[in-house]
C-alpha cells in the first residue's frame, strides 16, 4: 500500500523511524517532508501536500492512505482537513485508530508525537492500515453527506447553517473578562 506521511519538527524522528518500519513491512512510502530538522518550520504546507497526494490517488481510482505527525497532531490534522476528499482524524489509542477506518474511512491520520512513543505510534499507524472499511450503511450515508456538504455546502433533506460572511479571520482578539 501506498503511504503518504508528513511532519513538523516535533515529528522528524517518528516519521524517520516510522519509513523505515512501513518500508520494511512492503509499504511503499511517500515523505512530503520536512527533509531536515528545523525548530521553526511550518507544518501546514507539508501535511497539505501528504493529505493531497492522498486525495490525488483516491480520486485517480488508487487506494493509498496518509499519517501527518506533530507535537499534539492537532494542528496537522486541522491542516489534512483542508485539503477536499480528505477525512483526517486524530487518533490516539487503538481504538480510534480502528475506528477511524471502520466508521469515517478515514483517509489520513494525524498523531502527536510527544503524546506517545514510538512504539505507541507504530501500533497506531499499523492498526489503521491494517483496518478495511466495511461499507457500512448507516457510515456510507454520513460520509456522503460530509462529501455533499464539502462540495455544495449543503446536505440534502437537512437543515445546515449558512454562512454568514466566507471570510472569517484567522484571529480575533480575546474578549475582556
Amino acid at each position: 500500500m501506498r503511504v503518504h506521511l508528513a511532519t513538523d519538527h516535533a515529528g522528524l524522528e517518528f516519521s524517520q523511524q516510522l519509513q523505515k518500519h512501513l518500508r520494511d513491512a512492503g509499504h511503499e512510502v511517500v515523505d512530503h517532508g520536512p527533509e531536515e530538522y528545523d525548530a521553526v518550520d511550518d507544518y501546514p504546507s507539508f501535511c497539505i501536500n501528504a493529505a493531497q497526494a492522498v486525495a490525488n490517488d483516491w480520486a485517480a481510482g488508487e487506494f493509498s492512505l496518509g499519517v501527518v505527525f506533530g507535537g499534539s497532531g492537532n494542528g496537522e490534522q486541522i491542516a489534512a482537513n483542508k485539503v477536499a476528499g480528505v477525512r483526517a482524524a486524530l487518533v490516539w489509542s487503538e481504538a480510534t485508530a480502528k475506528l477511524a477506518r471502520e466508521h469515517n474511512n478515514a483517509n489520513v491520520i494525524s498523531i502527536g508525537a510527544r503524546q506517545h512513543s514510538l512504539e505507541e505510534a507504530v501500533t497506531l499507524v499499523d492498526t489503521f492500515l491494517a483496518e478495511p472499511f466495511p461499507g457500512e450503511e448507516r457510515h456510507v450515508r454520513r460520509i456522503s453527506q460530509l462529501r455533499e456538504y464539502e462540495q455544495t455546502g449543503a446536505i440534502a433533506g437537512k437543515e445546515v447553517l449558512a454562512p454568514t460572511n466566507p471570510d472569517v479571520p484567522a484571529v480575533l482578539p480575546m474578549a475582556e473578562a
